[in-house]
């Protein structure tokens, strides 16, 4: 289960990328920049939803450019719109309904791709051109072939000359130049019984090896400081083709988690840069990755989306892992590295989770001390087995409960980060203001997690820090989410 978020798509220091980053309700409108001196037709891009779902945006521009389209910085700019969208729960499809909605009203040439465009209604129709018939084309997600020949069908190609408008090696990114996603697989093979991503997204399917890493040293020669892994499930990463055995600069590695982090944190190494890993299932050979973030560039941080603790309601999630091992796994990765970063999502009010399933569940995190928590009341999903199943909870009691689990994660989360005070750190600057630096530990992924807080130096001839710099500060403060410092 992701978290519902919108992307953050901020200026890039190289001009691949900006944004007008909107409001609240209103959709953020990519803007790369075009060529210059080329005349050619722009295409209005707006993204919504996971990490992933930003990658797959990111290709779908990488083409455009490549093919010598520009895009718009706004509606009325745009010859048409793509809009990449997000179908996982309620709230996601009615932002994504809107988005189309208003670009239709605002340009009225629309396509759109992404999860929602795999979704159907009860009764088998296509959710989005039963909303808004007036589309020129639905897709859904990772498909760029598709995309681009409805784009071409709608917005013939321009005459473009290749060799004067190169596309960067990373292709076109849509994050910050310090940092991007790296995504090594698509579908997952799970099928838990609350979520429909592989109806979406299909089963697991993971990218060659040698093209991961090929993508990572192009990343980190263009100056990405941190390169998150991503994926639906990266510790399944290679089941799919039985661990193929691949070449990386003539030296053999196999398609597999531990050896795919053994190679991406040599790589980090050499490039002084870190990895951290999302989506990581607590399955036993994610113990032999632990060892490997010692140095510090293979970062001591898991994202694990255990959504429960209680193995009867972990069945009915059809979830592969049991509450018990989750934890005796936890605490023995603790051993192994005292600075392991957890973050985790877990769903409160399942159907038929009882009280005692419930208790079970804040035992278990009291125990656990998951460093970052996010918790969701169970919402019904078009499509979900989950649905069918017997003694559903009552909203109300499912909101109780996910305040409950909140309350509880606030007061570990508060005890874990005072423990910080007095430590030095090494941070990566997200941003310098006026009178302080925006930073992030090792413990903070970007957007989901905290920040640091660093107090400007206003020392005549100090320099100042830089985006994208990793500096030492000392920690001087704390409260349940972030942390304030001052330079070392």
């Amino acid at each position: 289960m992701t978290e519902l978020r919108r992307n953050p798509i901020l200026d890039s220091a190289t001009a691949n990328a900006a944004a007008v980053v909107a409001p609240a309700i209103a959709p953020a409108l990519v803007i790369p920049s075009p060529a210059a001196g080329v005349a050619a037709p722009k295409v209005g891009f707006v993204s919504l939803g996971c990490p992933k779902a930003l990658v797959d945006s990111e290709q779908i521009l990488t083409q455009l450019r490549a093919e010598g389209y520009q895009t718009a910085n706004s509606y009325d700019g745009a010859d048409l719109v793509i809009v990449n969208t997000c179908g996982f729960i309620d709230a996601a499809v009615q932002e994504s309904l809107d988005a189309i909605g208003e670009a239709l009203a605002e340009n009225g040439k629309v396509i759109v791709t992404g999860c929602l465009g795999a979704k159907k209604d009860a009764d088998g129709a296509d959710i989005i051109t039963k909303v808004h018939p007036k589309v020129l084309a639905v897709t859904g997600p990772h498909a760029v072939t598709e995309v681009m020949e409805s784009v071409h069908l709608h917005l013939p190609k321009p005459q473009h000359n290749p060799f004067l408008d190169l596309v960067p090696d990373t292709g076109v990114k849509l994050t910050p130049k310090h940092y991007a996603y790296l995504k090594i697989s698509e579908g997952c093979n799970h099928r838990c019984s609350f979520c429909i991503i592989p109806s979406m997204r299909g089963d697991l399917v993971s990218r060659p090896i040698h093209e991961v890493l090929q993508e990572a040293e192009n990343l980190f020669k263009a100056g990405v400081k941190e390169l998150l892994v991503i994926s639906q499930d990266t510790s399944a990463y290679g089941v799919d083709v039985k661990f193929r055995l691949g070449f990386w600069k003539g030296r053999p590695v196999k398609t597999h988690m531990t050896q795919l982090a053994e190679a991406l944190r040599e790589m980090a190494r050499e490039h002084g840069a870190w990895v951290r890993m999302h989506y990581v299932y607590p399955y036993p050979h994610v113990d032999q990755v632990i060892p490997l973030m010692s140095d510090g560039h293979l970062l001591p941080y898991l994202d694990i989306p255990m959504q429960h603790a209680h193995p009867d309601v972990l069945k009915r999630m059809k979830r592969p892992a049991s509450g018990e091992k989750n934890l005796d796994r936890i605490l023995a990765w603790r051993k192994m590295n005292p600075d392991l970063t957890i973050r985790s999502t877990f769903i409160a009010g399942f159907p038929g989770e009882t009280d005692e399933e419930f208790e079970y569940l804040l035992d278990f995190l009291r125990e656990a001390q998951i460093d970052r928590l996010g918790c969701f009341a169970y919402s019904p999903v078009e499509g979900a087995t989950a649905n069918e199943l017997a003694n559903p909870v009552p909203e109300a009691v499912r909101e109780e409960r996910r305040a409950r689990v909140m309350l509880l994660q606030e007061e570990i989360s508060l005890k874990r980060m005072q423990a910080k005070v007095g430590r030095t750190m090494r941070v990566l600057v997200d941003e310098v203001g006026a009178r302080e630096a925006i930073a992030r530990s090792s413990a903070d992924a970007p957007e989901i997690d905290g920040v640091v807080h660093i107090k400007r130096s206003l020392t005549p001839g100090k320099a100042k820090p830089v985006v994208g710099q990793f500096i030492d500060v000392v920690i001087t403060r704390a409260d349940a989410h972030d942390l304030w410092a001052s330079v070392a």
